[in-house]
């Protein structure tokens, strides 16, 4: 408290206050480096420059903010959800970082105004202001290290716009997202049941390998075949966000491999799961027109 009256007293003498105040009504404290900031906000698509002539955008950020995120959510969701299994604490923070939440969240608190992109790639790009979100808990982080960012994270976000209890019971279809994201890029998909194990109890287990274009993309395992299906499906759909050289590979792979008995397979297997799964639609987030912080 006694610091941020600190702060705000010496920002009566900056020239950018009012970039300040603007993450203050957002953050609930005076930013230290308002530059991490600002950069939080910068899509690569801006083209903007550092004076050394490096590309100035947030992708760096957003790769620290979502180790951070994770972390804080899962401390917050263990502690919330005392005895329950690891699979259920997994699922659980799994729905609050998937990119969903967070392009909900960014625009809940107000980011979607601030971040800076081409409007030639806003169209293409509906997880922008997720991607943003979790580069501002990075640059909170680098501003004010991990207890005042999960401080933002309990007080900010989960007190006002996430129920633990409510979020933990949704259902999040993995296996549905996987099939239309494969769709969309015209990739060859299979679910294949690799093994049947007893666990220490004796409950039934399966155990489910994707291979995307044949190559293995995720594995899970869980009490139910639809169960393992979807851990699976979650791993895939985190190794395609995550490995761009994964990406790379499947696009090499699919090029060499253009069989039309796999495809004509493979669209049989897709109608088939989408009617089982009831795909969920993902719901494209707007974009309003940018309404930046003044400053600098």
């Amino acid at each position: 408290m006694l610091r941020n009256q600190i702060d705000k007293i010496r920002l009566l003498f900056r020239k950018d206050r009012e970039s300040y105040f603007c993450f203050y009504k957002i953050l609930g404290f005076y930013p230290r480096n308002i530059q991490l900031y600002q950069q939080a906000l910068l899509h690569k698509s801006t083209s903007i420059r550092s004076e050394k002539g490096r590309p100035l955008n947030n992708e760096r950020l957003e790769f620290l903010g979502d180790a951070i995120l994770d972390a804080i959510v899962g401390d917050i969701v263990y502690k919330h959800f005392e005895g329950r299994r690891e699979g259920f604490l997994t699922n659980t923070r799994s729905k609050i970082v998937q990119r969903e939440t967070l392009n909900k969240l960014a625009v809940e608190i107000g980011l979607d105004k601030l971040v800076k992109y081409s409007t030639r790639s806003s169209s293409h790009n509906s997880y922008m202001y997720g991607n943003a979100f979790e580069a501002f808990i990075g640059a909170i982080y680098l501003d004010q290290g991990y207890e005042r960012c999960k401080r933002f994270m309990e007080e900010k976000i989960f007190k006002n716009y996430i129920d633990l209890d409510k979020m933990s019971r949704k259902e999040v279809n993995f296996k549905s997202k996987l099939i239309e994201w494969s769709q969309k890029s015209k990739v060859e998909v299979s679910f294949e049941l690799i093994e049947q194990f007893l666990d220490e109890d004796y409950n039934p287990m399966f155990h489910t390998e994707i291979r995307i274009e044949g190559i293995s993309a995720g594995k899970g395992t869980g009490y139910s075949k639809k169960e393992s299906q979807q851990n699976a499906a979650q791993a895939a759909l985190k190794k395609i966000k995550n490995d761009a050289s994964f990406k790379e590979q499947i696009e090499a792979t699919k090029a060499q491999n253009h069989l039309p008995e796999n495809t004509e397979e493979t669209d049989e297997l897709t109608e088939e799961t989408l009617i089982e799964e009831n795909l969920e639609t993902i719901l494209p987030v707007e974009n309003p027109e940018t309404d930046e912080c003044k400053g600098e």
